[in-house]
Parts: structure tokens; C-alpha cells; sequence
């Protein structure tokens, strides 16, 4: 706060630690000078602080005698109506409960002129709690008119959306402002990643020197004050160099608390900008947030030399909104401008994952046409994969990417979200040993692939040595004795300083870094499907194996014995000593041999057959494929009589006919083949939706498949062989039992049915019958 005049006394209550803070700002706090709670604000108009409710004031501004009649001290304890009369209470208290003032200032109603004073506005707000009313002039001279605001707005936005260029956009932000206000001067001021701060754009007075282009340090904007303006649009001060009005009581009487003025249109000013924009000889001054997203952007600021300026609430009004529409409007700008760029990046982002697919291998990234280097413009790229480095274009040598690419991961300079990435435009600032490969690498874009990031893409720039035109010396940190005692004093120089920048390269576009995110969760989702592929593989050549030894077991075994036999009878046919009789009886010995080879063989190559064949899915009419199926095997019923029957309708399903009429051939061959009664009977059916048998040491059978099956009077097989059924050529019975049979048929079953995505288990007790349950995908699948 700047000292009062002499002749006024400051009041009892500058002691308190608030104010003690305002005056005590030091080359160490001045980032936690408490600008949200001043204590104080601009005098050119009046706060008041009440309960809700009452509206009675609990801290009023000690200038009201000025503007209200009335001093500090008498209106607190009483009404707003003794401020503004009971007409002007009502209307607030009807106000508040029709209006979301909740931290929103919004214009309540405007106070006629009396006693000489010119017509207030109030701006009323509510804040933890309380009730704030900001009242000040309505505008700056009775007989001038208000500006149309609206035909103004609906001009600039219309600009603003022709700009091309986000640079051309930021033009009309700062020539639209100073319409709106009359500045002399209005910049949109960008910051950089290190938080120093560039003028992008201005309008100003033909007179006044161009600062465009000119940098600034972090520290001409503190964190405190960045932390304010990702909260509020706009910060007035009308005159730089005006008195300032102390709150009475400094803190809030119900509370103790000081009033955060965050919201405050008249917030005192931190006594460091005002000695900052006195140094530069501002006398008013506007600024407004540029936001993007939830962070700040940058800042409009808005200079005025010739004297105080006047922004009524609603001038303020219309450039809140004119800074929300840009904030919403500038990343658009941007897009814009780097369109065909964004496209020529997307169009070889394609080119490499079609490529990275096909080849299955991360190595198709670099070896084809395009390559990563395509990918983004860069100078150089390294690709990371199967614990060998592939490079192009210029890039820090093997043992040099060897220890960077280990300083990424065990730094965590990834971290673990979804945008996975490290960028930077000074490599050297953060890994010393940068600075020895500058020329190739002081700029890096690095994303890391896999679930331990144990592949890495790394794109290069080379150093750019550039000048930088400062405002002044950003290394000038003067430390003298200010206004309020030793402490850091704001920059008195802005000349020009040129400053030759190294160790840095060209930064990254935000085109750039989103494209090398989205590269990365494609590439992620392609290396996943190759691992799926992979483990399906691995899967299904585990199988063939598993198979391969079957062949091998039945080729060593079960062909040998039938083998062993011709060879035998061959060679007693040989000897001329066997009568014809006998030769004939040793011939009618080989021929159930031969057949018995035959079969096996025949059986080999179906159940090989069985894996391969493509299905052809279609809706089946399952009740009618049974009675294909039964057509089949009825050349076996003339052994012994026998009844098949269904006792419902079976529903329909999706799948392969030829390959489940096939299950039930197989399933139905076996109940009529192993059954030792007088009359075979099977039962073929379905269970209910939620019914699976007594499928206890297995999982479910899938919630969209029906559950078929085929229930028999058979012989049975004890529990402890149910699953050795399904095992190829295993026999449970001496080989020429029940007809013989090669033991293929359940093997054949359980694979057809695993084809068709389903299971297939039993439930049987020896002499007791089987029940062989199977499972098919459900036709429709809503009905199931």
C-alpha cells in the first residue's frame, strides 16, 4: 500500500499482520505478498462486506464518508438501508435470492446521484459466506453515453474467427481490447514453459515505442498473481498511482478471518505492480486472462499513459466476455494455422502403422519408406527395441543413447499416465551430459512403448543459437530501498537487452507432441493385438504338439500291433510247408488286421482334418440336423433295437452343419454302440437357460451358448475315466468289446464343439448309462 499524505494519520489498525505483510514485502516473500487479501482496495469506490440474510455490515471501506455520507465506523453494525436507504436494501435482498452471485460479481442495481455525488453502481458477489457490494462510479462524466457493447462484440468475434494465423488472431485480440477501452497500449502477452513471458501481439499508440517481441522475466508476473488469474477474467486498476481505502476491521468480526477479494473489482493492487507499472510510466492499466483449458496461457494487457481511465461495469462486462470467447476461440486459431501440417503428420503416422502391422516387428519403422524421421520434423530419430539402438538422420552415438535412454526410465521422466511423454527444448538444462551432444540433441521428443517402457522412440533437434530481445536486463535483480523499506525493487529499465541464447533447440509444436502421444497409443494398440496374436499362436502350436505326440504314440503303438500281425502271417505264408487250408486260414487272420490298420489310419486323418476345416457359421435348425444325424447311423439300429426321441422341440443355434451334425453322429454312435440292454433308448434335449448339469470341477459353460444333450441306457463309465474318454485312440474296454471302434470318436466331439467356441463333459456312472452334455453358440442370441 503507498503511504497517505502526511497530514492524514494512518488508522490504529495498519498493526495488524495484514497490513503489517503489505508493508513488509522483502527480496524473499515477494511471491507470498498477499495479494488475494490486501485488506484494502482502490479508493476510487466503496466496499461493503454484510451477513446474508440481514444485510447488516459487518467491514466497510474507511472512504465512504466520501461516497455514502456516512463514515466506516458508523455504518458498520448497521443496514445496508443506512447506506443506501431502504428502497436500495430491498432491491439487493431481492436481487441475491433471484441471482447466482456465488464468486460472480454481477450488477445489481445503480444508486442515484445525491449530495453531488454522481450515480454508483453496485456490483454485488457472495464469498465464504458473506455478502459483498462493490459500489462505484456508474460512469465517467453524466453526459457521456455508453458505447454499444453489443454491436462492438458481435464485431470482434466475427474478426477473430477470420484470423488464419494464431499470431493474426492475437492481433485482433490486442486491436479489439483497445476498441473496447480506449487504452493506449494492449499486448497479449504468451508465456513460455519456463514461465517467462513474450509480447505476441499489440496494438498501440502510433507515438509509443513497439514492444512486440520483446521477453520478459518470470518474475515480472509473481506465482500468486498467476494463481489469481486462472480464477477471475478481469483486473481493473483505473489509477496506478491513486490513494487506497483500508477495510474496517481489517479482519471479518464473526470470523476473524481476512475478506478474500479474489472477486473484487477494487482489490488493492500488490505493491509491486504498482511500483512496476509506475516505472514504466503506466497510469492505468487492464489485464484479462488467456486461458486454455485450466491453465493460464497468457495474459491481454492493457496500458494507459495520458492519465486514470474509467471502466465502468459495463466496459468490464464486455471485455469478460470478449476474454472468454478468446480463450475458447485462440486453440481453434492455432489448429487452424497448423493444419496442413497436422495432416502431413497423420498421413505418415498411417503409412508407419500400416507398415508396423504388416510386418509385425517395430524394426518396419525404420527401415521402409517413410520412416520415423518422416514422423515429425526432427534432425534426427532412434528407435529402442529388442535391446538394440536403430538411428537416422543426426543422433548422439550408441553408448550415448544407451545412458540417455537410461536416464529417461530411471528418472521417471515418463511417469504413468495415458500421455506418456518427455519433451523439451533444452536437453542440457536437465541431463548434463547433453551439453556434450548439443549440435545433434539439445532439443528431445521421447515416447516409451510397452508395459515397462522397455522400447523407446527418440526424436532429435539440433542446437538453434538465437537472440533474444529482452525488455530490459533479465539478470537486473535490483536489491535498493523501496518505498516501504529494503526489499526487491521492480526493473526502472526496459531498455532493450539482446541476449544470445545456447544449448537450445527449436521448441515442439503442440501439433507435434500430440502427434507423437497419439503415435504411441497406436503403436501401444498395435503391439498388444501382435502379443494377443503371439500368445494364440503359442497356444495353438501347443496343441499341435500335444497332438503330434498323440500321432506319434498311436504310430508307435496301435499301428505297430496291427503291423506286427501281417508281417507275422506274411512270413508263415511264405513257407512252402503250410497246407492250403492253412494258407487260407492265415489269409482270413490278415484281413480284420488290414481293416483295423485301415480304420486307424482313416481316423488319423479326420481327426487331423477336424482342426483345419474352415467354419462356415449359419443358423441351424438344430432339431433337423438330428434327424440328418439319425438318418446316418439308423443302418445300426437292426443290431438291437432302438428309440431316439426328443421330449421338446430342440431350439435353434449358429453354427457349422456339417460339423454338428458330426457331434451328434459320434455322440449317438457311442450310445448305440456301448449298451448292453435288450433295448437302447437316448434321449436327446436341452437345458433351461442358467442350467448346466453337474459341471462341478469345471468352469461355466458360456452365458451365450445352449447347452445340448444326449442321454442314454448304456453301460456307463466310472467317474474317474470321464475325462480320459476324450483322449485320442483311449480305449475303456478290451479292443474287439462292443465291436472294436478305433476310440477317436468323443476326441473328434470334444474338438468340434471347442471349434464352435463351447465345452463338452459328461455325467455317467458305471452300468448306469451316460449323459454326454455339449454346448453351441445361441441363435438369436437375445432369446437365449
Amino acid at each position: 500500500m503507498t503511504d497517505r499524505p502526511s497530514a492524514t494519520p494512518l488508522p490504529a489498525w495498519v498493526g495488524h499482520p495484514y497490513s503489517v505483510k503489505r508493508h513488509g514485502v522483502s527480496i524473499t516473500n515477494c511471491d507470498s505478498e498477499p495479494v488475494q487479501t490486501p485488506g484494502c482496495i482502490q479508493a476510487h469506490g466503496v466496499l461493503l462486506v454484510m451477513r446474508p440474510g440481514t444485510l447488516l455490515i459487518l467491514q466497510a471501506s474507511d472512504n465512504t464518508e466520501r461516497w455514502l455520507g456516512r463514515s466506516a465506523h458508523e455504518l458498520c453494525g448497521q443496514t445496508l438501508g443506512e447506506a443506501v436507504g431502504e428502497a436500495g436494501q430491498r432491491s439487493l435482498l431481492e436481487f441475491l435470492r433471484a441471482n447466482p452471485t456465488q464468486n460472480n460479481p454481477l450488477h445489481a442495481f445503480t444508486l442515484d446521484a445525491r449530495d453531488g455525488v454522481p450515480p454508483l453502481a453496485v456490483v454485488v458477489h457472495t464469498t465464504g459466506g458473506f455478502v459483498v457490494a462493490e459500489l462505484e462510479l456508474a460512469r465517467h462524466g453524466l453526459a457521456m453515453p455508453e458505447p454499444n457493447f453489443y454491436a462492438l462484440l458481435k464485431t470482434s468475434f466475427g474478426r477473430l474467427q477470420a484470423a488464419s494465423t494464431l499470431r493474426g488472431f492475437c492481433e485482433t485480440v490486442s486491436a479489439e481490447v483497445r476498441a473496447l477501452t480506449g487504452l493506449d497500449r494492449v499486448m497479449v502477452y504468451r508465456f513460455h514453459e519456463d514461465g517467462h513471458g513474450e509480447v505476441f501481439a499489440e496494438s498501440r499508440r502510433a507515438d509509443l515505442p513497439p514492444w512486440l517481441g520483446l521477453h520478459y522475466p518470470a518474475e515480472d508476473i509473481p506465482q500468486p498473481a498467476r494463481e489469481i488469474f486462472k480464477q477471475i477474467w478481469l483486473r481493473p486498476v483505473p489509477d496506478v498511482g491513486s490513494e487506497l481505502a483500508e477495510l474496517v476491521p481489517l479482519t471479518n468480526p464473526d470470523t476473524g478471518q481476512a475478506l478474500s477479494m479474489i472477486h473484487c473489482a477494487l482489490r488493492a493492487p500488490s505493491v509491486m505492480y504498482t511500483e512496476y507499472l509506475q516505472n514504466m510510466g503506466v497510469k492505468a492499466a487492464l489485464t484479462l486472462s488467456l486461458r486454455r483449458d485450466t491453465e493460464l496461457w497468457g495474459l491481454i494487457a492493457g496500458h494507459h499513459y495520458g492519465g486514470p481511465a474509467h471502466f465502468s461495469y459495463q466496459t468490464r462486462a464486455a471485455c469478460e466476455c470478449f476474454a472468454q470467447v478468446v480463450s475458447l476461440q485462440h486453440r481453434a486459431a492455432e489448429d487452424r494455422e497448423q493444419l496442413v501440417y497436422r495432416r502431413r503428420l497423420e498421413s505418415v503416422q498411417r503409412d508407419l502403422l500400416r507398415a508396423a502391422a504388416r510386418a509385425e516387428d517395430l524394426t518396419a519403422l525404420t527401415d521402409g519408406a517413410p520412416t520415423l524421421l518422416d514422423a515429425l520434423d526432427a534432425g534426427g530419430v532412434a528407435l529402442y527395441h529388442q535391446q538394440q539402438w536403430r538411428a537416422l538422420g543426426n543422433t548422439p552415438s550408441e553408448l550415448e543413447l544407451q545412458a540417455l535412454g537410461r536416464w529417461l526410465i530411471e528418472s521417471d521422466k515418463f511417469g504413468v499416465s495415458d500421455r506418456a511423454l518427455y519433451a523439451t527444448d533444452s536437453l542440457a538444462t536437465a541431463y548434463a551430459p547433453a551439453e556434450g551432444f548439443s549440435g545433434v540433441a539439445s532439443g528431445l521428443l521421447a515416447i516409451p512403448l510397452g508395459l515397462k517402457h522397455e522400447s523407446l522412440i527418440l526424436w532429435f533437434r539440433p542446437e538453434a543459437v538465437m537472440s533474444v530481445s529482452w525488455g530490459g536486463n533479465p539478470h537486473d535483480k535490483p536489491v535498493v530501498p523501496g518505498p516501504h523499506g529494503p526489499r526487491l525493487t521492480p526493473r526502472k529499465s526496459f531498455e532493450l537487452y539482446v541476449e544470445s541464447v545456447r544449448l537450445r533447440a527449436l521448441p515442439w509444436q503442440p501439433a507435434e507432441v500430440e502427434a507423437a502421444s497419439r503415435l504411441r497409443l497406436l503403436m501401444l494398440e498395435i503391439m498388444a493385438s501382435q502379443a494377443e496374436r503371439l500368445a494364440t499362436l503359442n497356444a495353438a502350436l501347443a496343441r499341435t504338439s500335444e497332438e503330434l505326440h498323440v500321432f506319434a504314440y498311436v504310430a508307435g503303438h496301435d499301428l505297430k500291433e496291427p503291423l506286427r500281425g501281417i508281417d507275422r502271417y506274411v512270413r508263415q505264408l511264405l513257407d512252402d510247408a503250410l497246407t492250403p487250408e492253412e494258407q487260407r486260414a492265415m489269409l482270413e487272420r490278415l484281413l480284420p488286421l488290414a481293416l483295423r490298420m485301415h480304420a486307424l489310419l482313416d481316423s488319423l486323418l479326420h481327426f487331423s482334418q477336424v482342426g483345419h476345416a474352415e467354419l462356415r457359421f449359419e443358423s441351424l435348425d438344430v432339431q433337423q440336423v438330428l434327424a440328418e444325424a439319425i438318418e446316418i447311423v439308423d443302418s445300426r439300429r437292426a443290431d438291437r433295437p432302438t428309440d431316439i426321441e426328443s421330449p421338446r422341440p430342440l431350439p435353434h443355434a449358429r453354427g457349422d452343419r456339417p460339423q454338428v451334425r458330426e457331434i451328434f453322429v459320434n455322440i449317438l454312435s457311442n450310445a448305440m454302440k456301448y449298451n448292453d440292454k435288450l433295448r437302447c433308448l437316448v434321449e436327446v434335449g436341452y437345458l433351461d437357460p442358467g442350467s448346466s448339469g453337474e459341471r462341478r470341477s469345471a468352469p461355466p459353460p458360456p452365458a451365450d451358448h445352449t447347452v445340448f444333450y444326449v442321454k442314454d441306457n448304456g453301460i456307463g463309465i466310472d467317474a474317474k475315466h470321464h475325462e480320459q474318454v476324450f483322449e485320442l485312440f483311449r480305449r475303456l474296454h478290451p479292443r474287439d468289446a462292443y465291436g472294436g471302434g478305433s476310440g477317436a470318436g468323443m476326441t473328434i466331439v470334444k474338438k468340434l464343439v471347442e471349434r464352435h467356441g463351447g465345452c463338452v463333459w459328461l455325467e455317467s456312472s458305471l452300468g448306469e448309462g451316460m449323459t454326454c452334455f455339449f454346448t453351441l453358440p445361441c441363435e438369436p442370441a437375445p432369446a437365449c
